[in-house]
């Protein structure tokens, strides 16, 4: 039975949201009608992602389904199957609990699909923005196996990693850029209004004012004239930026530096790292293929010169290398993580091993940026220190020269 999302009235005039099943847009229409609301739109939830009819391809802009909502989502489902609810009926029940209607309209879409008879991957594959390749070929790789409730309990544990991973980069990241919008605020606020109101003090003076006193003017009048095209002029140099990455030599050459830099490139190197680990340890224990493990394992790589390198791995391993043998050549993978693969390949715990160098690769990256945090909140404040000392020093040495003539 196929899900639609609708937009009604209530009897007060309001107007109310939300996703419901039902053979047909008709059908769904009694039924609000029913729950004395007045029907408005109603809309397959498949057509209103894709559009509707020929060529007349229409574009809803609609919430995504974020790590989070994944992570409660699988989590429910996995707890459902594990006892012993039926497919179709554990996704209905995780339908009901979730409050979010576009969250709601992809799970009713995905079980109406099941109820026509379709495997659970198949039905998760009509939503791919929704559900990644990794999460699609691990339930398909359980629904071939006959053990779809471990392998979702695996993903559970897999999406709740990443999103705890993602809020700790997050909560990390948080303070500083607080701290860097702050500082920039009043620095710009200082020399746009403050500064040009003091100076003034000194226009009738007659009197040759210090070095930096004038620099300091100089900078003022920049910022007070030009100040909302310099904002235009960065945000241009910001979007062009971006969009010369789109150009795969460009991103090619600015991964590659990335990779080269002190600090930057080992956090790059990682994260990365941890990532293909994570990813490889699930698929590898789902009972995928351990090339397709590779070929997914690779898109969740973000650096394209270390993506580059695991397609290449499992080129060497399609001819019978190892896996460590063929990471290791690269020389972008981490020592510990590669002595890691290959003691799994030699025991035969290669899940075991990737899922212990995911964990030693997160726990490294997680310090690194604590490191990295912390020097750059120091940098900042002293930073900061530094800039007011220069405007009220540049201030104050014109009123010292002035007390000398006076004397």
């Amino acid at each position: 039975m196929p899900a639609f999302e609708y937009t009604a009235l209530n009897p007060q005039g309001r107007e109310e949201r939300g996703v419901l099943e039902g053979d047909t847009a008709r059908t769904v229409r009694q039924l609000l009608r029913e729950r004395n609301l007045t029907p408005v739109t109603v809309t397959e939830t498949q057509k209103a992602e894709t559009g509707s009819g020929g060529n007349k391809f229409r574009i809803r802009l609609k919430p995504g389904v974020n790590t989070k909502d994944l992570a409660l989502m699988t989590r429910q489902l996995s707890t459902l199957t594990r006892s012993g609810s039926p497919l179709e009926e554990a996704l209905s029940t995780v339908a009901k609990q979730t409050s979010k209607n576009h969250v709601k309209g992809v799970i009713l879409d995905v079980r109406s699909k099941v109820l026509e008879g379709h495997s659970l991957a198949a039905a998760l594959k009509e939503h791919p923005r929704v559900f990644p390749d990794l999460y699609r070929a691990t339930v398909a790789a359980g629904e071939q196996s006959g053990h779809l409730d471990l392998v979702l309990d695996r993903l559970a544990d897999y999406t709740e990693s990443r999103q705890e991973m993602n809020q700790k980069v997050g909560m990390a990241l948080t303070y500083p850029i607080i701290l860097s919008a702050v500082a920039l605020l009043i620095i710009t606020g200082l020399l746009t209004y403050v500064v040009p109101e003091v100076v003034q003090v000194f226009d009738n003076i007659g009197q040759d004012l210090p070095l930096l006193t004038r620099t300091l003017i100089a900078v003022s009048d920049l910022f007070k004239d030009f100040g909302v095209l310099i904002l235009i002029a960065v945000a241009a140099l910001f979007y062009g930026f971006k969009r010369l990455l789109r150009n795969p030599d460009y991103r090619q050459r600015y991964d590659r530096m990335i990779l080269n830099l002190p600090i930057i490139g080992n956090l790059a190197q990682g994260l990365n790292t941890a990532r293909f680990a994570r990813t490889l340890s699930i698929l590898a224990a789902s009972g995928v293929p351990i090339l397709e493990s590779l070929r997914i394992s690779a898109q969740v790589i973000r650096n394209l010169p270390m993506r580059q390198a695991v397609e290449t791995a499992a080129s060497r391993v399609r001819e019978g290398a190892s896996i460590s043998q063929s990471l290791e050549k690269s020389g972008f993978f981490p020592p510990m993580t590669v002595h890691l693969i290959a003691s799994g390949e030699t025991s035969g715990k290669l899940e075991e091993m990737l899922e212990r160098a995911a964990h030693y690769q997160e726990r490294e990256t997680t310090t690194t940026i604590t490191t990295i945090v912390g020097l750059f909140e120091h940098m900042m404040i002293l930073a900061m220190g530094v800039v007011v000392l220069v405007i009220v020093l540049a201030i104050l040495l014109p009123i010292f020269d002035l007390n000398q003539m006076v004397k």
